[in-house]
């Protein structure tokens, strides 16, 4: 396994997506053009084509997904979450694999019902990619790591020429280092004085001590 990935099911649901919106799309066109257009044949070639090739690539990622539902860490929350999701998938993986064979089985022009069947199964695409959003973005299911975030999503702004992730490491630990600190963190802080430091200690307690005895009431 890929190290940045916790699963391959990531890497096989957009050519699914891709492949079976653009199947919907083409068919669509392909009925709303007149039976004698110049673009029919083309439709037809890419319409089914999408439709197989992204059947067959649906089948691949629903194998994918079932690994990872059963291998990714999880809560009761991202549980039912996902376990939505795997429900939606099987249920447009089942459609789109009638319809898949539907299209291998009819020679003529594709019927209404057919049409209708797909935009169905284009509706059912749509809303278990949704549910697959939902189970990585809110709940964050598989992944690895969040980042620390430093605002509301992008509604803060940066000094020209920084972002995210600019400085170095070097520089971080700099801006760290001449960081002022406050007189009871200097106390606890383990760290030393040059003798320069320790004349301005020594001075700042002559002061004191000078200025306690002009402010006790003595006797000359």
């Amino acid at each position: 396994m890929i190290e940045i990935l916790p699963n391959w099911h990531p890497v096989f649901v957009h050519f699914t997506i891709a492949l079976l919106s653009m199947a919907v799309v083409f068919h669509l066109l392909k009925a709303i053009l007149p039976a004698h257009n110049e673009y029919q044949a083309t439709l037809s070639i890419l319409a089914k084509s999408n439709l197989l090739i992204g059947t067959g690539f649906a089948i691949i990622t629903a194998i994918a997904g079932w690994f990872a539902y059963n291998s990714v860490a999880h809560d009761t929350p991202s549980h039912l979450a996902m376990t939505e999701h795997r429900n939606w998938a099987l249920l447009t993986l089942g459609i789109f694999i009638l319809l898949a064979l539907w299209s291998l089985l009819q020679k003529h022009k594709g019927t209404l019902l057919f049409l209708l069947a797909l935009l169905i199964a284009g509706g059912l695409l749509a809303t278990t990619g949704w549910l697959g959003g939902e189970a990585v973005y809110r709940y964050g299911l598989g992944v690895k790591s969040i980042p620390a975030s430093s605002g509301e999503g992008h509604a803060h702004q940066h000094k020209k020429g920084e972002g995210h992730g600019t400085k170095t490491a070097n520089q971080a630990m700099s801006d760290n280092h001449h960081k002022p600190i406050s007189e009871t963190e200097h106390d606890k802080t383990p760290h030393q004085h040059n003798d320069s430091t320790s004349n301005t200690g020594l001075n700042k307690e002559e002061h004191k001590t000078e200025k306690s005895h002009n402010e006790t009431p003595h006797k000359h």
